[in-house]
């Protein structure tokens, strides 16, 4: 990723205040298992929509308009129009 993402933080940050973790990616890793029980049993088309909504309130919780766009930017690097 270029330099110019100035206000995303792009190291692992997952975790929980106040608890440590024996490994850095324990808690990225049960994120992943929750994003993916999450989805279990969805349609395509449902899973589309939990994702949407998902970014949606994610975006809101973070609300710095710089943050959100470096993070749009950041996810569309790399992928062919």
């Amino acid at each position: 990723m270029p330099a110019t993402f100035q206000h995303l933080n792009l190291q692992p940050n997952f975790g929980l205040p106040g608890q440590r973790f024996v490994r850095d990616f324990t808690p990225g890793d049960d994120f992943y298992e929750a994003l993916i029980q999450t989805h279990q049993g969805l349609s395509d088309e449902q899973s589309q929509l939990v994702n949407a909504r998902l970014v949606l309130l994610l975006a809101n919780h973070i609300g710095d308009l710089r943050v959100l766009r470096e993070a749009l930017a950041a996810a569309r690097q790399g992928v062919a129009a």
